[in-house]
């Protein structure tokens, strides 16, 4: 069977890569009726409602719709990246949220420091240093689990925390990141000179639709993480070590070097991710900063299978699920936590499968 599926041309790989992705497809629409119905919300206007609100329509168009989509995969794509790179080290990392929030606050820091920097520098040291932020947080629950032997998935999460207290208290105590202007627990409004530059003419066809430049990035990210997994020495070790460290530590591989290296990269993505949605999107920093893109990255990461370029298709279906949800909301009275419930079920639904296939096939989970 493996010989035959090796020699098979190039085109029928295609094929059965475009019916697969077609059968995904349908099963996801299908769990999402089947969701929708056992909430007792009609499917049928639902779906409609969720679909103009991530693709678009006749009446609203495509290009705002498919800008907010791209808008909320963003975070989701880098922080997902950041939770393949730490897993396939079999390093359970818990801590995305906590790494893109600190990435955030440093960038943020970085502007209230050197505000005056031309704002082309000042916005590439900003991303530089909420990555390296991020890789520091990450770095502390790597530095727990080698040396002192603490679970990361406990430290990570307490980590979240204490990252969320931190902005909590700069952004609300008086004279440090707390808003001149506001009225409420956030920072000042970050000026327009230094936001990310929008990818699409300012209005196109008289709609407003804004793709910054950090939506690139995060999608570069996906084949460079790739290409760093699957492509170099490091991350050949990285993959060894998360699916058998024993075999690992037997060819003498640094094993406690590549699961830091592990946990430094995937807090480095992560922290990228907080400051360009800083940057890109929300121009402030507050309690509310983040959607929960840290948390939505493990079933993210989940459902793309472990795999940088499955993570970007995933980061698209959730990143739609989010912005159609949002339309459906406004337009058709579907409640916000649907979009929750359906995030769930798509996440036990693969997972279920995925256990099936590998128990039926005689071979462990990846």
């Amino acid at each position: 069977m493996t010989v035959a599926a090796s020699t098979q041309p190039p085109w029928i790989k295609m094929l059965l890569a475009i019916g697969q992705g077609a059968a995904c497809f349908a099963g996801l629409v299908a769990m999402m009726t089947l969701t929708l119905w056992a909430l007792n919300i009609p499917p049928i206007p639902a779906l409609e409602a969720i679909w103009a609100g991530a693709v678009g329509n006749r009446e609203v168009g495509t290009l705002a719709p498919l800008a907010a989509t791209l808008t909320k995969t963003a975070p989701l794509l880098l922080t997902g990246l950041g939770v393949v790179v730490a897993w396939r080290a079999g390093m359970f990392s818990i801590g995305a949220e906590g790494q893109l929030l600190i990435g955030a606050l440093s960038a943020l820091a970085l502007w209230s420091a050197a505000g005056g920097l031309p704002p082309v520098v000042l916005i590439g040291l900003m991303m530089g240093l909420g990555a390296l932020s991020g890789a520091a947080w990450s770095g502390i629950a790597g530095w727990l689990r080698i040396y002192r032997n603490v679970p990361e998935v406990i430290s990570t999460i307490m980590l979240n925390y204490i990252a969320l207290d931190i902005i909590g208290a700069l952004v609300t105590a008086p004279g440090l990141l707390h808003g001149k202007t506001q009225a409420g627990p956030h920072s000042d409004p970050l000026p327009e000179s230094i936001a990310l530059p929008n990818l699409l003419p300012p209005v196109h066809g008289g709609v407003q639709a804004h793709i910054h430049l950090g939506i690139a990035i995060a999608i570069v990210a996906a084949p460079l993480t790739a290409l760093y997994l699957y492509r170099t020495r490091a991350g050949y070790g990285i993959r060894v070590v998360g699916q058998n460290a024993e075999a690992a530590r037997a060819a003498r591989l640094p094993i406690d070097r590549l699961r830091m290296q592990a946990m430094l990269v995937s807090g480095g993505l992560c922290g990228l991710a907080g400051a360009i949605e800083l940057l890109g999107v929300t121009g402030r920093l507050g309690r509310d900063f983040s959607g929960g893109w840290g948390y939505t990255a493990i079933p993210v990461a989940l459902l793309g299978g472990l795999s940088p370029i499955g993570a970007l298709f995933s980061a698209l279906f959730f990143g739609a699920l989010a912005a159609g949800c949002n339309n459906a909301q406004r337009t058709a009275g579907v409640p916000s936590f649907v979009a929750y419930v359906i995030q769930a079920a798509t996440v036990l639904v693969i997972v279920a499968a995925r256990a099936w296939r590998n128990r039926k096939s005689g071979t462990e989970a990846d």
